[in-house]
């Protein structure tokens, strides 16, 4: 049995993995920015070094685990939290602290409920669906990135979900730091301006792309 400590370091390490990969992936889907024929060819030649690359595929699974385990313990922690009365804080903030940080547990719902959404539309369409292929014979993952980008419901879910990633990643690297030990007085105010800035340059990027195709490929 986890104790709470070992659960908060768990959702610490799976936390900053995740960040770190989201880095990644938004540098990768950067190309989406690109002149359209340009884009269609980079971005499919990085999707084929990805699938066919067997380190990513290790990564891929790494990062699927982590997932799960970041949401389960969130639900942990969440429940442990409501049933003691936020006891377990060590810091009290109660009512006095920022709303994100008082409904993590919504945010991380709401994310979950669209990592299943983009799961399907991309990652399962590519895998094991029919998908449009590229005059290589090769699966054109850009093809199905723009359809899918056009979809106006979708570039509305993925908006809220990038403004739900934002103050979860704001909060979320501020108590990683936390618990790892590195909130010092005279680097708090570092760490809280980067962390900020991290969650809103990633999450606004993100939800740029989907506008950006929507608004473009007409």
């Amino acid at each position: 049995m986890l104790s709470t400590l070992s659960r908060k370091m768990w959702m610490c390490c799976t936390g900053l993995f995740l960040s770190f990969f989201l880095l990644i992936h938004f540098l990768g889907n950067l190309q989406l920015f690109l002149p359209q024929q340009q884009a269609h060819l980079q971005f499919n030649a990085y999707s084929h070094f990805l699938s066919g690359n067997i380190v990513i595929k290790i990564v891929s699974y790494i990062l699927y685990l982590s997932i799960i385990i970041h949401a389960l313990d969130g639900l942990i922690l969440t429940l442990i939290n409501r049933k003691s009365g936020g006891s377990y804080q060590s810091d009290h903030r109660g009512r006095a602290s920022k709303w994100s940080s008082r409904n993590m547990g919504i945010l991380g719902t709401l994310i979950l409920i669209f990592l299943v959404i983009h799961f399907q539309n991309f990652w399962y369409v590519y895998k094991f669906g029919n998908p449009p292929l590229d005059e290589n014979g090769n699966k054109d993952l850009y093809i199905l990135v723009v359809a899918v980008f056009k979809e106006w419901w979708y570039v509305v879910i993925y908006i809220i979900s990038m403004i739900a990633l934002c103050y979860h990643l704001i909060h979320g690297i501020h108590s990683a730091v936390r618990t790892l030990g590195l909130f010092h007085p005279k680097s708090v105010k570092w760490f809280k301006t980067i962390g900020i800035a991290y969650s809103v340059i990633i999450s606004t990027g993100f939800a740029l792309m989907p506008i950006y195709v929507f608004f473009t490929y007409r």
